[in-house]
């Protein structure tokens, strides 16, 4: 399914199918997780993709040996800047993104660095994969980002929150999630995982956080999260794009409190969380869809329809 350009949909098209070159392989496709930044690709606002595109960076794929890989955003880095030398290759000014700048994985046959591809943890089928790749790389990153909070707030509960919170609750942390005000199926849904508040993300928190995980792509949340978090308390901003977040008032930061974001992740994130889930164990609820039905998945997750996380079924 090829994106070739905003205001689109996905087309279906057959391509030549792609070689590996050296330190690459080749993977026929089984599932790939369908991801908010594919989203803001679509939509225009994340705006320098490759054209044509093969989106899809949630890549749960078969090698010709057999052995079963899971491709996520990052998929290069230079390894000679400051940043890949100090352990933060994640900030490589020259890297390259999976379903962004190389070919991903809407389709059924791709090609990835091996260096950046993580074996699967046994006992995950490839559906329930899928979404460990991004939405759970990103949402540790972020976890670990705010640090040892016991109270901590979660603002939108889609794919990543869904998979944190989970991991949250097994270190004993304390969940509170901040949804749209009225969206039921969320409020229920955070609740079943065990959620012990739950909450309009602009309102009051009903008692102070230690840290705050923003998932929702809404730069209003900032200031709200601001002022629901205690003194010495982090937001983190999860996502890759946002908009705007309007001025407040220099008080809901002061008190040492911290802003921050988190960029993509580290292949130290995805080796530490794939090795992680399987004891706590993380469960992945999934919608799936099939590669054809790629701008219906698209279309739901714009809308806010999907119960954890979107998957299309690729092969397999």
């Amino acid at each position: 399914m090829v994106f070739d350009g905003v205001g689109a949909p996905l087309r279906p098209l057959d391509l030549p199918d792609p070689a590996p070159g050296p330190g690459q392989v080749l993977l026929c496709v089984r599932a790939c997780g369908v991801c908010r930044t594919d989203l803001h690709i679509v939509d225009g606002e994340l705006r320098e993709p490759k054209l044509p595109l093969v989106l899809g960076h949630q890549i749960v794929g078969e090698s010709n040996d057999g052995r079963r890989f899971g491709v996520p955003w990052l998929g290069w880095t230079c390894g000679e800047c400051r940043f890949c030398t100090t352990g933060r290759e994640n900030l490589c000014d020259r890297a390259r993104f999976t379903g962004y700048d190389l070919d991903g994985g809407y389709a059924e046959l791709a090609v990835a660095d091996e260096r950046f591809c993580f074996p699967i943890p046994d006992g995950y089928p490839d559906l329930q994969a899928a979404p460990l790749l991004c939405a759970g790389l990103i949402g540790y990153r972020a976890l670990r980002l705010a640090g040892e909070a016991e109270r901590l707030g979660l603002y939108g509960f889609g794919a990543a929150a869904h998979i944190v919170c989970q991991v949250a609750r097994s270190q004993g942390r304390r969940v509170f999630a901040f949804v749209r005000a009225g969206d039921e199926a969320a409020e229920r849904f955070a609740r079943e995982l065990g959620a012990e508040w739950v909450g309009d993300a602009l309102g009051p928190s009903p008692e102070e956080l230690d840290a705050a995980i923003l998932f929702a792509p809404a730069g209003e949340h900032v200031p709200a999260a601001l002022k629901a978090v205690a003194k010495g308390g982090v937001v983190v901003c999860a996502g890759i794009h946002m908009s705007d977040i309007p001025s407040f008032p220099y008080e809901l930061l002061w008190g040492e409190r911290v802003l921050r974001s988190v960029a993509n992740l580290t292949r130290r994130d995805g080796e530490e969380f794939l090795a992680l889930a399987p004891t706590v164990p993380v469960r992945t609820e999934v919608q799936v869809f099939a590669l054809e039905q790629a701008n219906e998945a698209l279309d739901s997750l714009r809308t806010g329809g999907i119960r954890g996380a979107a998957v299309l079924r690729v092969s397999g």
